[in-house]
């Protein structure tokens, strides 16, 4: 039951974020702050470059992610690449760029709201080569063995199954195959109030990083490798430290000091030939 709550809780989070209904940067209500401006500047601290941010349709950056996988792929011509939870775009478009017209880029994400929205900016970009399905990443609608590369941006954390989404990630992908994901863990053991706030799952808070490596590498994946960390400022995480305050009653400086465990991670791996 507790699965199905936090998979719904995500679903319907991320459709007011996509229907623009909830902040993705500044709380859970809409306010001035979450301007165009403000993303950008998000999508700056995360590792994102002006020619990127400049380089994807309006509406593609919605300020979710929490670093550049596609910076890190080492993505070539050709290249199929799967990014789970694709949200409106952003990564996918990036990703169009280098894999070029002889390569395919899948989106895969469980929100319609997300995946209307994702094609409506494909096709305003014109990528011919980008293509959004409607799935979860730990039941993926994609065939066994036929993505190069797997990417993925703050989105793994959100699954309550989190091994199962490696599995998923680790059958879809070729021989030799390699993924990059950006996300949010922990360096301490997850306090109790995180792990009861289904708040805390939607935003991102319930892994603690040695447990997620060990999630990666169960699953067969090779060469598991943390290539970039930086701590995530607290006032990122203000959508969920709202929803955490008011969902548990917990106090602002209880979860700051948590916060100030949370990391953003860079996590290479490779699928055995």
């Amino acid at each position: 039951m507790r699965e199905k709550e936090i998979k719904q809780a995500v679903r319907e989070g991320y459709g007011k974020i996509a229907a623009g209904e909830r902040s993705s940067c500044c709380g859970p209500e809409v306010s001035p702050c979450c301007s165009d401006n403000q993303t950008q500047q998000i999508g700056k601290q995360i590792g994102y470059s002006d020619k990127e941010l400049a380089a994807v349709p309006e509406g593609a950056n919605l300020g979710l992610g929490c670093g550049n996988p596609v910076a890190l792929a080492e993505l070539k011509p050709g290249d199929t690449v799967l990014d789970l939870g694709s949200g409106a775009g952003f990564d996918c478009f990036l990703a169009s760029a280098a894999a070029g017209e002889s390569g395919q880029v899948i989106g895969v994400d469980m929100t319609p709201e997300m995946i209307e929205k994702a094609r409506t900016n494909a096709a305003r970009g014109g990528y011919s080569n980008v293509e959004f399905r409607l799935g979860e990443i730990d039941n993926l609608p994609v065939e066994d063995g036929s993505i190069d590369v797997v990417i993925s941006n703050c989105v793994i954390n959100l699954v309550p199954d989190k091994r199962k989404a490696f599995a998923e990630a680790y059958r879809v992908l070729k021989p030799g195959g390699r993924f990059m994901i950006s996300d949010m863990v922990s360096t301490v053991t997850i306090p109790e109030f995180i792990r009861k706030s289904v708040e805390a799952c939607v935003g991102c808070l319930g892994a603690r990083r040695d447990e997620y490596l060990e999630d990666i590498r169960s699953t067969g994946f090779a060469e598991v490798k943390i290539v970039g960390e930086t701590p995530m400022h607290y006032e990122l995480l203000a959508p969920a430290a709202e929803g955490i305050i008011k969902e548990l009653g917990v106090s602002p400086d209880e979860l700051r000091k948590f916060a100030e465990s949370v990391r953003s991670i860079k996590v290479r791996g490779v699928k055995g030939k």
